[in-house]
């Protein structure tokens, strides 16, 4: 155990990737010690990347990228400034209820930062927002994407824990109400201290319009539940509502009806079950190119190639490292690690709570140093066992972990947010690090709430008969 943790550390300190490191960490030992043949290693590691749930990867990626370039992020922010633009910090309010809407169709906290981060940020300064401000409501916003379904890191954990990917969708919703509205009650606490204003005047007509979108998108599951009432059948009730609120899409130009409508469509189609989860990355990537071919006809097949091309880049790095973490876990697992951490863990404590406190601050650690993907894939394995020794639900877990290694990204040294959101807002990272951390107490406050209530996380699954 220490000669492949050992040589896994050293690696990454003299600074090789972390999927290399994985790797090179895993064939040393196998050659050492001789636990298993050489031809396990490749077995071991073609296994890792043989499973159904992550050909969502790939979907999901190409769908924020899709959603990026089909000038969807434009009106989602269009649609939040009418919402939310006149409160007091209206743009910094706009950036979070931005982020809401964006994650139901990203799943993915990059995805989130450099799409609709990108006009966000830029709007605040032109207002007169300190850049600082700017950058750290968007990295905060940031973390919503992969809380709120689609989450590309709950599909990763779903897969590693062998846990329901629809329980863990829907685990999300209640913990990223709370954390949405934690970060727009901070907003409000720092625009009474620094004297921020509203961005847009209060208009009523402006603010009827974004509440007839809301309205809209919520008025299509009756309309589907009314049309089955009456004797349709459930496909014809789905397909006469949605090609009637297409058209009145097309006849009143709305701005984000669209764009709200794809968790609405996600959600509920998995909730009927016409679509696993994986198969709703698919459904994701064909509304995306609905609406940016057909309905907005923003994307061109030079900008979609492009997508294309950046989710194969994006997905060969995400899918290496699965690889290599799956046998690096394997090899944890033979070498007893699991078992170390969990006599460990019963040795100091008997309570649940102290646990997860452990827990929550050894994924805080590792979140800083590992990627996401990565650090799931390596976790996983060693906490499964031993939260279940503790009653722990898997999906209660999830959550708590991904929320963890969420905030991971926006802390040095390997936080891709905080690179991203530096190179945005073209700032150092040191100071960008700085700007992001007030931002870090309500996404602490919820982290909080969310690992010591776990109703937050399992009541809406429960109700919906997706855990016992």
């Amino acid at each position: 155990m220490l000669l492949l943790i050992g040589s896994f550390l050293l690696l990454m300190i003299i600074g090789a990737p972390v999927a290399v490191a994985m790797a090179v960490a895993s064939l040393l030992y196998l050659l050492v010690t001789g636990t298993a043949p050489d031809i396990v290693a490749a077995q071991r590691m073609i296994a890792g990347v043989e499973s159904f749930p992550l050909i969502a990867v790939p979907f999901f990626i190409l769908a924020g990228n899709l959603m990026n370039i089909a000038g969807v992020t434009g009106r989602i922010y269009h649609f939040a400034l009418s919402l939310v633009g006149w409160m007091k910090g209206g743009l910094a309010q706009v950036n979070i209820i931005g982020s809401v809407i964006f994650s139901g169709m990203s799943g993915t906290a990059l995805a989130d930062a450099a799409g609709i981060g990108t006009i966000e940020i830029k709007a605040m300064k032109d207002h007169g927002y300190p850049v600082e401000a700017a950058v750290g409501v968007t990295a905060a916003s940031a973390t919503l994407g992969p809380i709120f379904p689609p989450s590309l890191p709950f599909v990763i954990y779903g897969m590693m824990a062998n846990a329901s990917i629809g329980a863990l969708f829907m685990a999300g919703i209640l913990p990223g109400i709370v954390m949405t509205s934690l970060m727009m009650l901070t907003v409000w606490l720092f625009a009474r201290r620094y004297g921020w204003g509203s961005d847009t005047p209060f208009d009523l007509r402006e603010l009827a319009k974004a509440g007839i979108e809301v309205l809209v998108v919520m008025c299509f599951p009756l309309a589907v539940w009314l049309l089955i009432r009456l004797g349709v059948s459930v496909n014809v009730a789905v397909i006469v509502a949605l090609v009637a609120l297409i058209a009145l899409d097309w006849y009143f130009d709305w701005h984000a009806v669209m764009a709200l409508m794809a968790p609405v469509l996600l959600i509920g189609g998995m909730t009927m079950g016409w679509f696993t989860p994986t198969e709703a990355a698919v459904a994701a990537v064909l509304w995306s190119l609905f609406l940016g071919l057909v309905r907005y006809r923003t994307m061109t097949f030079r900008t979609l190639a492009k997508a294309s091309f950046d989710t194969i880049e994006t997905t060969a790095a995400v899918l290496f490292i699965v690889t290599a973490a799956s046998i690096f876990a394997w090899l944890l697992t033979v070498s007893q690690a699991a078992q170390v951490f969990s006599d460990a863990m019963f040795a100091l404590t008997d309570n649940w709570w102290t646990f997860l406190i452990v827990v929550n601050i050894l994924l805080l650690i590792v979140g800083a140093f590992l990627d996401t993907i990565a650090a799931i894939s390596i976790l996983v394995p060693i906490l499964m066992p031993v939260a279940a020794k503790y009653g722990i639900d898997p999906v209660h877990l999830g959550v708590v972990l991904t929320l963890n290694l969420m905030i991971g990204l926006l802390t040095p040294p390997v936080g891709m947010v905080l690179f991203v959101l530096a190179r945005i807002s073209k700032m150092s990272v040191e100071r960008t690090a700085l700007a992001i951390l007030p931002w870090m107490i309500p996404l602490f406050v919820a982290l909080l709430l969310i690992t010591f209530i776990p109703a937050l996380t399992l009541w809406l699954p429960t109700q919906l008969g997706l855990i016992r």
